[in-house]
């Protein structure tokens, strides 16, 4: 895999890509198609939400557990489907809440680019996955690559409002320094939570977080 990154982030995770972790998930990966399994998102769509959101214009941080596996379906942003393509159950679940939350109204317009463009991290833990297999490539080097991209936010940035959905991503809450950031903290928009993400009212939360330090606030409508 040639890695392509956006330059402050290049700078940033500098150390990362000459780590024997990471040069073991290179491996992974080529080893994979070598042996013509499909994965998802394509190549050139893996660091998307590092494209669209550098290091300087980070504000919010959205964290997922791992791609979509579904054709078509996975394009790099935590959540997020490309256009044409419905949006999945959590995804609907999030447009409820922000429904309710901010007394808009949602399109429905599953693509989340708009979110990132603004500042929004739109940040899975892990970064690919083989078609049809959900969570197939945890344990292979993600995790270790992702936490590091935590840390760096937390030891570099100041006031970043996390969003840690469901108990896998509240278990990386260790990772951040909340004498300099904020953490939101609700149930997974799943329906398998049986609605307990209802109500958590964080999309209101973050702007207020933002505004209070002087930062334009997050445009949540699409």
């Amino acid at each position: 895999m040639d890695v392509k990154i956006e330059q402050t982030w290049k700078d940033a995770l500098a150390d990362e890509f000459g780590k024997p972790y990471f040069e073991s998930l290179v491996r992974f990966l080529h080893d994979e198609k070598t042996a013509g399994k499909r994965i998802f998102p394509p190549g050139s769509q893996i660091f998307r939400a590092f494209e669209l959101t550098p290091v300087p214009q980070v504000k919010v941080v959205i964290l997922g557990q791992d791609p979509y596996h579904g054709l078509g379906q996975a394009h790099g942003l935590s959540f997020s489907v490309p256009d044409g393509i419905p949006a999945p159950p959590s995804l609907k679940n999030i447009f409820k809440e922000i429904e309710t939350d901010l007394g808009v109204r949602m399109s429905g317009y599953p693509n989340l680019e708009k979110w990132a463009r603004q500042g929004v991290l739109l940040l899975n833990a892990i970064l690919t996955v083989r078609a049809g297999e959900a969570a197939s490539h945890s344990r292979i080097g993600w995790e270790e690559f992702t936490d590091a991209v935590i840390r760096y936010i937390s030891d570099n940035c100041s006031g970043v409002v996390f969003m840690l959905w469901g108990n896998f991503a509240r278990s990386k809450r260790e990772l951040i320094d909340r004498s300099r950031h904020y953490v939101l903290e609700a149930a997974h928009p799943s329906p398998l939570a049986r609605g307990a993400f209802f109500g958590c009212r964080h999309f209101s939360q973050a702007n207020r977080l933002l505004e209070a330090q002087g930062k334009t606030p997050i445009d949540w409508q699409l």
